[in-house]
This record gives C-alpha cells, structure tokens and sequence, in this order.
C-alpha cells in the first residue's frame, strides 16, 4: 500500500487552517498530519513529527505565542530545510512581490502561491502531489508562471535581501548580534548592509528596512 503524502500547515489564521484541511481530507493519497499557528508550533512539530512530505506555509506568522515579531522567513527556510532536506515548501501568501518570491526560490521552496489565487488552492492537492514528485509550482491566477528570472533586476541581490529582512524582523539586535544569528562574518553583515544602503539610496539601517517596505521588497 502506498503511503499518503504528509501535509503539515503553518498559518496564524484557524480559519484558513479549516479551509486548507476540508480540501485536503477530501483527496486521496494525502493527509494533514499536523498544523501550526506560530514559528515555534512548527519547532516542535518538525521535530517530533517523523516524517513530513509537504510544508504549506504563510510568511507573515508569529515567531511564538509571546512574540507576535515574524518568523525572519528567508532564514527560516534554510534552517528548516537544514533539519529536513527532503521536505517541500509550499509559500501561500498575500505577498506578491516578484523579489520577494525569487529570494525564496533561491532558498528552497518548491512553490509560491498567491493567496488571491483561487484556481491554484482549488488545485491545492494536485499541486502537493506535483511538487512532491520534484517539480516546481510559481504561478499566480492572472499573469500565468511567475518569471522570478525577471527578479534578478531587482534593487536588492538575495543576500542583500536575506539580511535587510532579518533586520527588519529582529529590529533590537545589533550587527555582531545579527551576524551571530545569522552564522556570517560581523564583516559580511556590514557590507551587505552598506551595499543596500548605496541600492537604496539611503544612509541608514532604520531607513533602509522602511524604504525596502516602501518599495513591496520585504513584507
């Protein structure tokens, strides 16, 4: 017999948890064998959870119950791929940005869906059972496959990108700190930041994280 794909869902809103799970329980061959409402909810289910296939995953969700900050996605997704490198991450947000998806591409993630994408969760099991055979899913409802090729103009390389968010999301921590965090030179994190200060034509962290907001880079 052949075993289900294991679908975990990582989402802060009950509501869309429901909605993913009546689509899912209803197709054959895959099952929800676990859910989450924050970052640290997923800590722990990846870590007593044996086996999961699939990871379906907002990017705008608590770090923990104490800590409404957001998961740091883009170092997120290394970390859990890290533990768990046959896993597939399945992104479904509200955030469309082109940079943004290519940096997660770049990361790891075997598909982006929007969330205003309906025809794409009502094929929400097809897609699990596509990407789970190896393929790739970056698709929106009105513009066809997300060309994240088009994203290497973007302001900010990926790199740039990955601490720029970081920062953003970890707003009390200093360079050393960050680079601690991070695992990378206190060095390196300074010249990144100093590269993206130059990109964004501003002179500080504080004013580069509002202008990447500004401009839809980071959420």
């Amino acid at each position: 017999m052949i075993s289900p794909i294991k679908v975990a869902i990582l989402e802060d809103h009950q509501s869309i948890i429901d909605g993913y799970q009546l689509r899912l329980d209803d197709a054959s061959g895959i099952k929800v064998v676990g859910t989450a409402s924050n970052g640290e909810e997923l800590n722990s289910m990846l870590l007593h959870q044996p086996v999961i296939d699939v990871l379906i995953m907002d990017i705008t969700v608590p770090s923990s119950p104490f800590n409404e900050t957001p998961i740091p996605i883009l170092q997120y997704v290394p970390q859990i791929l890290k533990g768990k490198p046959n896993l597939n991450i399945l992104i479904i947000s509200m955030h469309t940005q082109a940079s943004l998806v290519k940096a997660l591409a770049d990361v790891g993630v075997s598909g982006y869906i929007f969330k205003h994408d309906s025809d794409s969760i009502r094929r929400l099991p097809a897609i699990i059972r596509s990407i789970t055979s190896g393929q790739k899913y970056f698709k929106d409802n009105s513009h066809g496959e997300i060309h994240t090729e088009n994203a290497s103009k973007q302001i900010l390389t990926s790199r740039q990108l990955q601490v720029i968010t970081f920062c953003a999301t970890n707003p009390d921590l200093s360079t050393e700190q960050a680079a601690i965090e991070l695992g990378i030179a206190s060095s390196t994190i300074r010249n990144l930041l100093s590269e993206s200060y130059e990109r964004l034509n501003v002179h500080t962290k504080a004013a580069a994280i509002a202008k990447a907001r500004m401009l839809g880079l980071i959420p």
